[in-house]
């Protein structure tokens, strides 16, 4: 298919600036890869294309994985709705405040950042947490739902990739397992952490946002522009903090349980799909059982706040089911793999380095996927460290900073509205306002690289 196969994410990210709809964009691209799927198919009819997208939507929401991202999305609408409805943000917001452990814009960046860090375990549960947790404090110290938006987005990924005690790290090791290699796979896997130089830079730069509460470009301007929206997210009077702190300590902790579970007792072979979910299920029933007991809420009145909850967050769940449709079809479509033949054989070796994470960008952000780059780039690049003696941990690190580099840029990224979705910020927004801190680190760890490559390779 070569060339053409770019086509449907092209589509996509055109309307998206064009149009600012995201759903449509997504619409479009998946109607016109299923269009371009069957053009090779010399026994069906291209007018069939509606039909095979709406088959598509089907088919990935048989996945159980895709499933679960689906609920557990859902869910969080509830969760959400659950502790904003109780009082329990407010009264969090409040405690943190008199305890002097929130008492300022640093504070509580710093808290936030603190809260992505620690939770490594999982990139969804890191984001949810520190989104939940840190909504009613932004809004109270006047700082934009797009700067948590990118705090939160900028924290776990990279923490994930570098730290790797977690399902980013059991993945990343399956695949260079099937090679043959002088040093063992987990060698080179703990080799990449110093040279995942787009992951370090990104947390470094993260960091300056919190310590020097400065923020710049299109972040700015929304920080002078809030949503008056905003606040009356939070607005519930102030009960108990138990409301919040309870159910979030219930899903952060049977989190790690699950892990240890569904890895039958290794944490890093847990799967991270079942344990979001079953930790967001538990930490719902949780919220609900303590509004019930409250004696504030009956029965109905919790059943209808949790709906609505669910309601909320209908359009971010539709464009995850949109963008994991999408993925599936590009796959087919072979976009990756014609992304991935950019590299080429015949670079100078030192370009070839640079190049792998130019790929790996290129691929994540019209894919929208990090680990789907991983899987075609990974086998792509071990061969060139057999054939061409590359350093294995250079090479790696190269195409693991490319891959979450454009999942970080990308509006059609599963993960970039789950950021959104935990943050309470318009997915548009978030992706506007974070694309110009991803440009800067990227640029920096496309110059790091090419160092890298004339110290390591010559």
């Amino acid at each position: 298919m070569d060339w053409v196969s770019i086509i449907p994410p092209l589509i996509a990210i055109f309307i998206v600036f064009w149009k600012k709809e995201v759903i449509m964009a997504l619409l479009m691209a998946v109607l016109s890869s299923e269009a371009l799927i069957l053009l090779t198919s010399a026994s069906e009819s291209i007018l069939l294309a509606p039909i095979s997208s709406i088959e598509r939507v089907v088919d990935v929401a048989t996945s159980a994985g895709n499933t679960r991202i689906l609920l557990f999305s859902l869910l969080v609408g509830a969760l959400l709705a659950y502790i904003r409805d109780s009082g329990g943000v407010t009264a969090t917001v409040n405690w943190l405040t008199r305890r002097g452990i929130a008492n300022n814009r640093r504070q509580v960046g710093g808290l936030t950042m603190l809260t992505g860090i620690v939770i490594f375990i999982e990139s969804n549960l890191s984001v949810l947490t520190a989104g939940i947790f840190a909504r009613g404090l932004f809004d109270k110290f006047g700082m934009s739902r797009a700067r948590l938006a990118y705090l939160i987005d900028s924290t776990s990924a990279p923490v994930c990739i570098l730290i790797l005690l977690n399902g980013w790290g059991a993945f990343v090791l399956g695949l260079l397992d099937g090679y043959d290699l002088e040093e063992s796979s987990a060698s080179i896997l703990w080799g990449t952490v110093a040279f995942n130089f787009y992951a370090i830079i990104t947390l470094v730069i993260a960091a300056y946002t919190v310590f020097a509460d400065k923020v710049h470009g299109p972040m700015a301007k929304a920080e002078q522009q809030l949503d008056a929206t905003q606040s009356s997210l939070s607005a519930a009077p102030a009960s108990k903090a138990r409301f919040m702190v309870v159910p979030i300590l219930t899903m952060v902790l049977s989190m790690v349980g699950f892990m240890f579970w569904t890895g039958d007792g290794v944490l890093s072979q847990g799967s991270g799909s079942k344990s979001v979910l079953y930790a967001t299920v538990l930490a719902t029933v949780v919220a609900y059982f303590l509004l019930i007991s409250s004696k504030q809420f009956n029965h109905q009145r919790a059943v209808e706040i949790g709906f609505k909850g669910m309601g909320e967050l209908l359009p971010l769940v539709s464009i995850v089911l949109l963008s994991l449709t999408l993925g599936a079809s590009l796959k087919i479509l072979g976009t990756g793999t014609f992304v991935a033949g950019m590299v080429g054989e015949y670079l100078p070796l030192v370009f070839v380095v640079p190049m792998l994470f130019i790929a790996g960008a290129i691929m994540s952000f019209t894919t929208g996927t990090s680990w789907g780059t991983f899987a075609i780039l990974i086998p792509i690049g071990v061969p060139l460290i057999q054939q061409l003696g590359l350093p294995p941990s250079l090479v790696i690190a190269a195409i693991l900073g490319g891959g979450i580099f454009g999942d970080h840029c990308s509006p059609i990224s599963d993960s970039t509205a789950v950021s959104s979705i935990a943050s309470g910020c318009d997915l548009l927004e978030h992706v506007r306002t974070q694309l110009p801190y991803a440009l800067v680190a990227g640029s920096l760890t496309l110059v790091a690289y090419f160092i890298a490559s004339l110290i390591m390779i010559g």
